[in-house]
């Protein structure tokens, strides 16, 4: 009988807690065993991480891949970013010949094609924070001040509101292109506090304050139109 380790993994206690995202990767999960696995199967094992992808040391995702090891079951992943976002961590595992895993939302990937897309998307996240990097570059550059606002009377209030517009623009521009390369709200709040990022209130940045900004975005947009 085919035999599954189950392994799930969130960026935040929060996220965890909430089951945000972790929802998400079960039901991928059980649609995969239901629809794609070997009949008859059971699943043995299951472990969650709430960790973020770029550690390496993740105890639970280590207890599943010892495990699988140990009685020859399939670990098996809803995304492959789940496991890393490290193309040399998804290459480590993948030159084990003691470890078998399988991502259910690619249920058909070999192993080549699996490398072939962590590369692609570590090259992405690379470019998307490249562009990132240089579009505030260029808006420091003229003067943007990145960040919140103080108005103390009209004429000041006015000097604010046209650099927050400016502002407003390199940060529609930012969440515009992580949108469409699929990053989560959480993800890109998480890059612009990375970045140095504040709101407009001189605030941190969180999933609820990316959506809004983004919702924003889109109404202006289909105003226009």
């Amino acid at each position: 009988m085919k035999q599954f380790i189950l392994y799930t993994r969130v960026s935040t206690k929060r996220q965890g807690d909430s089951g945000l995202g972790l929802e998400a990767q079960e039901r991928d999960i059980k649609l995969y065993l239901e629809n794609y696995a070997t009949v008859p199967h059971e699943v043995i094992g299951s472990f969650c991480d709430v960790e973020s992808g770029s550690k390496a040391d993740r105890p639970e995702l280590n207890k599943a891949i010892e495990q699988a090891k140990q009685t020859g079951a399939t670990l098996l992943v809803a995304k492959l970013d789940r496991l890393s976002r490290s193309v040399a961590f998804i290459a480590t595992l993948m030159e084990d010949k003691q470890l078998e895993f399988t991502v259910a939302t690619m249920p058909s990937a070999d192993k080549f094609q699996l490398h072939i897309y962590a590369a692609l998307a570590q090259q992405e996240r690379e470019f998307i924070s490249t562009r990132t990097k240089a579009a505030l570059a260029e808006a420091k550059a003229r003067g943007v001040k990145l960040g919140g606002n103080r108005p103390n009377n009209q004429a000041r209030h006015k000097a604010v509101k046209a650099m927050a517009d400016q502002n407003a623009l390199v940060v529609s521009q930012i969440i515009k292109d992580h949108r469409q390369a699929g990053k989560t709200y959480r993800y890109i709040a998480q890059q612009m506090n990375d970045l140095n990022i504040s709101t407009a209130k001189n605030g941190k940045w969180y999933a609820s304050t990316v959506r809004n900004y983004d919702l924003r975005i889109t109404a202006s947009v289909n105003t226009v139109r």
